[in-house]
């Protein structure tokens, strides 16, 4: 679903997709970009699949020993958990999570799955 602006002031449009949390179909592609859901000890959230440095597999990467960053299984770049949970807006309900995605509108959007590690998978 895409919500645009209704009264034409320049809104950025966005995407809302609804997905599982876990298993078959656990990470929404938005524009191409793979998203998870996350569980971690600083909560949940929905996360880039991709690692933002070098585009190395986030959704497997481990939390640093201090417990709020992720370290990234190709170079071990960490990444800001509290940074994370703030870029995406979304709800859980269930076994499905909603989330708000910055997009163009002829941006498309797929279902599919992604490994999570331990340490994201809660």
């Amino acid at each position: 679903m895409r919500l645009s602006d209704p009264l034409g002031g320049g809104l950025q449009e966005v995407h809302v997709v609804t997905f599982s949390v876990a298993g078959r179909n656990n990470c929404a592609v938005v524009a191409g970009e793979p998203y998870v859901y996350a569980r971690t000890d600083e909560g949940c959230f929905v996360m880039r699949a991709r690692c933002p440095h070098r585009g190395g597999p986030l959704h497997l990467a481990e939390l640093a020993p201090e417990r709020n960053r992720l370290v990234c299984p190709w170079h071990e770049r960490r990444t800001s958990l509290t940074r994370l949970r703030q870029e995406i807006p979304a709800v859980r309900s269930g076994d499905t999570v909603t989330a708000v995605f910055p997009g163009r509108p002829d941006a498309g959007v797929s279902l599919g799955h992604r490994p999570l590690s331990v340490d994201l998978a809660g």
